[in-house]
């Protein structure tokens, strides 16, 4: 077979596609650049926009190839394989030889990636848990069977050995629907939800920007089922006609896509506050707030947002372990803030 490689050097490799290749591009890279890239890493790239095709830019990794189209894949600079230990602080709520169970402050990524490759919840991990950590996660993820996004605060577990980490990875892929594993969430949003109560079934899939989700028709080529269960639990600058200028919301996961409840939440008119991504065009509504409200919304530069609750079965003992943790301090003070509205009508 003739080599496919009609040039390489350390940061770009150009292919040309043989008469007899078929399939998705992702899986057609990873087989030709064997042993150099795996598929997980080489679907990455492609996301980041890292490979272009006959000239143009694709970030899918399903597109499918031709014959003779030209591939130019872009690759980052050589790193250290593998997170080394860092000495940032944890706050630990639960640890044994199996597990640990955390609080991951806002702000904290969780694994390294593409401009995080440093200073991370794994670094964190690695240096309380030593070489305790699973490695079934991956180089670059040991231990971690979920995430949060960097700026959502919350409880987080992650597993200390392989065994664990397989049984915790498989509730969290079946959702909950036939073990106790439960996510449930806080959320300060604009506005009120018409309904106090209710269930937002909207498919997810890439936005017109790589690293944003948007709601999909069900037969879109990139949609996946996602599913969140919501309860209004207070409500701010209540009016006669039943709206409100905020409300504080809990919402429970029956699916975990990427920015799930940012994305509904904003689908069904009442984004987080102080999201930058889904509730940017809502900011304005500060002004309709007293002064002393408006200074900590205007203040609040992250989406409203904390994983306040965990419950997840003991991957050997087999009982249900349940944990949750209050808001952090600036999100408390934002909803400190709110209540403090309907006292007289001023904070």
């Amino acid at each position: 077979m003739t080599d496919p490689f009609k040039e390489a050097d350390a940061t770009r490799k150009v292919l040309t596609v043989p008469e007899d290749a078929e399939g998705r591009i992702d899986a057609w890279l990873a087989a030709t650049l064997a042993g150099d890239f795996s598929r997980s890493r080489i679907k990455a790239l492609i996301e980041e926009g890292a490979a272009v095709v006959n000239g143009k830019v694709t970030t899918e990794p399903k597109r499918k190839i031709q014959p003779g189209d030209v591939v130019e894949l872009a690759l980052p600079a050589p790193r250290d394989p593998e997170p080394k230990g860092e000495d940032i602080p944890l706050e630990v709520l639960y640890e044994d030889d199996d597990l640990i169970v955390l609080v991951k402050p806002a702000g904290l990524v969780v694994h390294p990636g593409a401009g995080n490759w440093t200073g991370t919840l794994v670094n964190a991990l690695i240096a309380h848990c030593g070489t305790s950590l699973s490695g079934i996660g991956g180089v670059r993820r040991p231990g971690i069977v979920h995430r949060l996004d960097k700026e959502t605060s919350g409880v987080m577990v992650a597993a200390k050995n392989d065994v664990a980490h397989r049984h915790l990875s498989d509730q969290f892929a079946d959702h909950g629907r036939s073990g106790p594993l439960e996510r449930a969430y806080q959320a300060v949003v604009w506005g009120r939800p018409r309904q106090l109560k209710g269930t937002i079934d909207a498919p997810l899939g890439r936005g017109n920007d790589r690293t944003k989700r948007a709601v999909k028709r069900e037969d879109a080529d990139d949609a996946r089922e996602a599913i969140t269960h919501y309860t209004v639990v207070e409500r701010y600058m209540e009016t006669e006609a039943a709206t409100s200028l905020a409300s504080l919301v809990e919402c429970h996961l029956e699916t975990g896509r990427t920015h799930q409840i940012r994305v509904h939440m904003a689908h069904i008119g009442n984004p987080l506050i102080g999201d930058p991504e889904y509730g940017a065009a809502f900011r304005t509504k500060a002004n309709l707030l007293p002064e002393k409200a408006r200074a900590v919304v205007n203040g609040f530069y992250r989406q409203a947002l904390h994983a306040f609750m965990l419950q997840f079965e003991h991957p050997t003992s087999g009982e249900t372990m349940h944990f949750e943790a209050p808001p952090p301090a600036d999100m408390e003070k934002l909803i400190n803030a709110l209540r403090g509205m309907d006292e007289a009508g001023t904070p």
